[in-house]
């Protein structure tokens, strides 16, 4: 009985070391797959910064905003593999919007890039992002900005610009596992910080290309561009001893528009009367928005007969059909056109005042249509000379 107990403890040894031993290969195994997943989620990284370094390089050689878009769109889509790339723009001036709309059909052709007037209006976190998020999709949080109802998980990235939001990229995949809190988001944050730079730079040229001699609203000449313009016109007008016309145009009613619809629908009836306008012009004509709602045209070489028939085309075309809001709402336009002429004589000088003078002349027919009850063309009796 004593040889049997005395062999207990010799017995259970070899169990409680293969036991240790179970635990330690557990456990070693807990570290090899631990090991496995960090390296490949740094293999991850590495790539995805690769990626990163040669796009932001593309972007930066981005000339123009649709292309600039492009490449933020497609160009990271199909670089990163993604289900899914959107851009949602802060621009509550309508700046940006303002600019696309003179390139024809960008709006139309990336759907994935949406404007809101504030980030809020979507999401106060959305609006206080300060770094990347990565995490699984929530369809209440982050459909508005995906613009999907699902998908598996998102990278939200914000363009920060001297602590401003400009914007959100969001990378979406159908992946859950594709962007989660262990992924690094450093270069992510660069690549929204440079994606900012890139979407000041241009528009920042579109607008310097645009404000020396274009509206960049209606894709008219500005006010600045028609004084210079007539002064040469006036001094083409005398060498050859011809009249020269003005036209003054302002939209009737606008300001009810603008309270009623809001100023992006605003801005479209400007852009649309400004397209008939355009359509009624003869080709050696200059037209240019003057300001706010009131247009102009000269017309080289135009007598008062010409200047009275183009301004009677001018308000048939804009009133003739309803400009169309948006879906459900239209709103027929009409205007109100002062005509005046000029001619100089030769011993005329000083061309600035005569086209002071003129614009003048234009300017108080245009006042007399109003008075007249508006939706009409009132012609100056005076040839200024």
């Amino acid at each position: 009985m004593s040889r049997a107990m005395s062999r207990t403890p010799i017995e259970l040894r070899p169990r409680t070391l293969s036991g240790r031993g179970q635990d330690l290969e557990a456990e070693n195994r807990r570290l090899e797959a631990r090991l496995a997943e960090l390296t490949q989620h740094a293999a991850r990284n590495d790539s995805l910064l690769r990626k990163t370094q040669e796009r932001e390089l593309e972007l930066l050689r981005a000339a123009t905003l649709p292309q600039l878009f492009d490449r933020l769109i497609h160009g990271l889509r199909t670089s990163y593999q993604l289900d899914r790339v959107t851009l949602t723009l802060n621009d509550p001036e309508h700046e940006i919007r303002q600019l696309l709309w003179n390139d024809t059909g960008v709006l139309e052709n990336l759907p994935e890039v949406q404007f809101v007037d504030s980030l809020a209006t979507l999401s106060n976190d959305l609006a206080q992002l300060e770094k990347p998020w990565l995490g699984p999709f929530n369809r209440a949080l982050h459909a508005p900005i995906c613009r999907v109802r699902e998908m598996g998980s998102v990278a939200l990235i914000p363009l920060r610009r001297n602590d401003q939001l400009d914007g959100v990229l969001v990378f979406a995949s159908s992946d859950p596992f594709r962007f989660n809190a262990d992924l690094a988001t450093d270069f992510l944050a660069h690549l929204g910080l440079v994606a900012a730079l890139c979407l000041e730079n241009a528009a920042n040229r579109a607008k310097l290309l645009r404000s020396g001699l274009t509206d960049f609203l209606t894709g008219f000449h500005n006010r600045r561009y028609l004084n210079a313009r007539l002064r040469e016109e006036l001094g083409r007008a005398q060498r050859f001893r011809q009249p020269i016309g003005c036209l003054m145009i302002d939209v009737d009613r606008f300001k009810p528009i603008n309270d009623q619809y809001g100023h992006l629908a605003g801005d479209a009836v400007l852009r649309e009367v400004a397209k008939r306008i355009d359509g009624q012009m003869r080709a050696s004509d200059i037209g240019a928005r003057f300001g706010g709602d009131e247009f102009s045209i000269v017309l080289p070489q135009g007598s008062l007969q010409d200047a009275e028939r183009v301004a009677h085309r001018v308000l048939a075309a804009v009133r003739g059909t309803p400009i169309q809001i948006d879906e459900t709402h239209s709103e027929t336009v009409s205007l109100s056109i002062g005509v005046a002429v000029a001619e100089p004589t030769l011993d005329s000088r000083d061309f600035k005042l005569i086209a002071e003078r003129l614009m003048a002349e234009a300017d108080a027919a245009l006042y007399r249509a109003k008075q007249a009850g508006r939706d009409c063309v009132s012609v100056s009796p005076s040839l200024v000379s």
